[in-house]
């Protein structure tokens, strides 16, 4: 009788936790609509009015009725924040795949981000990787669109792309690969040796894993291969369940050199061969190093050999050099690449 009564209480508990989460989903969704509607309501008839501070004092005076009959909910603030996003998500296709996925939390954050592309690259990203809205907000402090690859192509490029991701659920090595990944949690400094470096990570590997994307898989560290009579070391193997490839991590204290392409070519050939299954794509690499020069990469043609070289920052920089330096990147990749046009 005992254990017929636990069996029936753990399908009657599971029952009544679905039927929780499908009750917070659907009010969730809802409430995001109306919101959306609401917003469409005051832009349409007040907001359209060329004097801007009428229409300011019409919404005071709505704001005031409607907390008298509905509560603090819908004060001015959050009548604006409400236009706001019906304003940048005029499309009900893309309300419908937001508000199913984000929570109102989530989109009153988003939806004051100015950049078109960079606001659409965190609400597929957020929805995609299913990201709090903390770990949101630090991915976007962490100014991860301006590391990831994606924002060095050109628009037409990154819309695609993330059209891509938000409908079909695809991710590309564009939206995969970060330069620089900021492993500040780590909490490294001053000497440290690169067996310092990997344990760190170990020891982080939650947050490593957060950093590098939601689907990595931790395969070993040291992997040891063998080619011909020598044995080699792969420093980091995981595994991404989208990419559907192998991903090997280099890392390097020091400065990018050339030969270290050679090094990590040889482990992808290795494991293309040796441990790759037929229904997964290549074998990629990753060389994390305290330094690059970004015409010897260029000149290396990495991205041929399926390997890509980042930086690591240890300790984040102010906010404004690291802004600086990223967004003179991005310019340089796009110069580069109208270069070759």
């Amino acid at each position: 009788m005992g254990q017929l009564q636990s069996n029936v209480f753990a399908q009657i508990s599971q029952a009544i936790n679905q039927s929780h989460s499908n009750v917070v989903y659907a009010v969730n969704t809802e409430l995001i609509h109306l919101y959306w509607n609401i917003g469409k309501i005051i832009k349409t008839n007040i907001m359209q009015s060329d004097r801007a501070e009428y229409g300011a004092k019409l919404i005071d005076g709505l704001s005031a009725e409607l907390v008298r009959e509905y509560g603090r909910g819908y004060s001015p603030r959050n009548l604006a924040n409400m236009i706001k996003f019906y304003e940048v998500c005029s499309d009900e296709n893309i309300l419908h795949a937001v508000s199913a996925k984000l929570t109102w939390t989530h989109l009153r954050r988003l939806i004051y981000i100015d950049d078109p592309l960079k606001r659409e690259f965190y609400l597929a990203m957020t929805a995609n990787e299913r990201w709090s809205v903390r770990v949101m907000n630090e991915r976007i402090n962490s100014m991860l669109y301006e590391r990831t690859q994606i924002s060095r192509l050109p628009e037409e490029t990154i819309h695609n792309e993330l059209e891509a991701l938000a409908q079909e659920d695809k991710l590309t090595e564009n939206l995969f690969f970060r330069d620089p990944y900021v492993l500040d949690f780590l909490g490294l400094k001053d000497t440290y040796s690169e067996r310092d470096l990997e344990n760190a990570i170990l020891h982080e590997l939650e947050k490593f894993l957060l950093e590098m994307g939601r689907d990595f898989a931790f395969l070993g560290r040291q992997v040891r291969i063998t080619i011909g009579y020598r044995d080699y070391y792969i420093d980091l193997l995981f595994y991404h369940r989208k990419l559907k490839r192998l991903v090997a991590i280099e890392l390097k204290l020091g400065e990018f050199l050339p030969e270290h392409k050679g090094q990590v070519e040889l482990y992808l050939r290795y494991l293309e061969a040796h441990e790759k299954n037929a229904d997964e794509e290549s074998p990629i690499g990753i060389i994390l190093c305290a330094e690059k020069d970004q015409e010897t990469v260029s000149l290396l043609e990495l991205d041929k050999s399926g390997i890509h070289v980042a930086q690591f920052l240890t300790q984040l920089p102010p906010k404004e050099v690291l802004e600086d330096n990223l967004r003179r990147a991005i310019t340089r990749a796009r110069e580069a690449l109208e270069s070759k046009e």
